[in-house]
C-alpha cells in the first residue's frame, strides 16, 4: 500500500482525481473502456466533485459500479447513496452505464442481480474510503473476508450507523437502517487499482489502524496492506496519528 499524506482535504481530493482520472483515460486507450467502482459519502464529495471536472476522461465508455447502499431507503431520501451518485457522478459526466443499488427491492435478489452484473468482466478502478469503525464498504467489523460473492445483505453496527448521523445524514440513530447491501471485501480486492480516499481527523484512529496494525477483519480497511496496487489518499488530520514513517511527507501541491 503506498500512501500519499496532502496538507488539505481539498490538496488530497484533487491529487486523488488526478490519479483516478489517469486511470480511467489509460484504461481506455487501452482497452476501449473502463469498468470502475465509486464510494459515496462525507469523506468523497470533495473527491468527486474535482474527478468530474478533470479533462480528457471519455466518460462514455466508462462503466460504473456501486458500493454500497442502505436497504429499505427511498432513492429520494437524502442519504440515499443512489441519490448520491446520480447527483455528483452519473448526470454530470454522462456516464456510459451504471449498475446501481435498490435498497428498496429484496436486498438479496438485488445483491444476486449485482453479482451477477459485476462478474461479466474485471474492475479496473475502484474508489473506496474508511468508515470511523474502519469499515471498508459497508463491511463493519468483524467483516468477513472469506466469502467470495461478490454482494452481500450485512447488518450495519452502531458505530457505523453513529457515523451516519453525526455527518448529518440522518436525524437519530433510530432513522438509520440496520441492513444494508454492500461489495465484499473479496470483490474490492478484485479491483486491479484501488484508490482510498480519507480526509478527516475523526478517521485518524481507523487510518492507523489499517496501515500499523495487523490484517484483521475487526480493521475491515486493513484487508487492503494485502493488495499489489492501492493508494490511499490522506489529509493532514487524517495521518496525525501515524507514525512519520508511515505518513511520510506531507505534500502541498496536488500534482504531486
Amino acid at each position: 500500500m503506498q500512501v500519499k499524506t496532502y496538507v488539505d482535504r481539498r490538496t488530497m481530493s484533487r491529487a486523488a482525481a488526478r490519479h483516478a482520472a489517469r486511470v480511467l483515460r489509460e484504461t481506455v486507450d487501452r482497452k476501449g473502456h473502463a469498468r470502475m467502482v465509486a464510494a459515496t459519502g462525507a469523506s468523497q464529495i470533495e473527491f468527486l466533485e474535482a474527478l468530474v471536472g478533470m479533462p480528457g476522461v471519455q466518460w462514455n465508455l466508462v462503466e460504473m459500479f456501486h458500493l454500497d447502499e442502505y436497504v429499505g431507503l427511498a432513492v429520494d431520501h437524502p442519504a440515499s447513496f443512489r441519490r448520491y451518485l446520480l447527483d455528483r457522478l452519473i448526470r454530470p459526466t454522462g456516464m456510459g452505464g451504471y449498475h446501481l443499488l435498490d435498497g428498496e427491492r429484496d436486498p438479496h435478489r438485488v445483491a444476486e442481480q449485482a453479482s451477477r452484473a459485476i462478474a461479466l468482466g474485471p474492475i479496473d478502478v475502484a474508489f473506496v474510503g474508511i468508515g470511523e469503525n474502519g469499515h471498508l464498504a459497508f463491511n463493519d467489523p468483524p467483516a468477513d473476508f472469506a466469502t467470495t460473492r461478490p454482494y452481500i445483505v450485512v447488518s450495519l453496527d452502531d458505530a457505523c450507523r453513529r457515523q451516519q448521523v453525526g455527518e448529518g445524514w440522518f436525524a437519530t440513530l433510530e432513522d438509520v437502517p440496520s441492513r444494508a447491501i454492500s461489495m465484499s471485501v473479496h470483490q474490492i480486492l478484485r479491483a486491479h487499482v484501488i484508490l482510498c480516499i480519507v480526509p478527516d481527523a475523526r478517521k485518524a484512529a481507523a487510518v492507523r489502524a489499517s496501515i500499523e496494525g495487523d490484517v484483521s477483519p475487526m480493521v475491515p480497511a486493513s484487508i487492503l496492506q494485502t493488495h499489489p496496487d492501492t493508494t490511499l489518499y490522506l489529509d493532514s488530520a487524517s495521518a496525525g496519528a501515524l507514525a512519520p514513517s508511515a505518513r511520510g511527507e506531507i505534500v502541498e501541491d496536488d500534482r504531486a
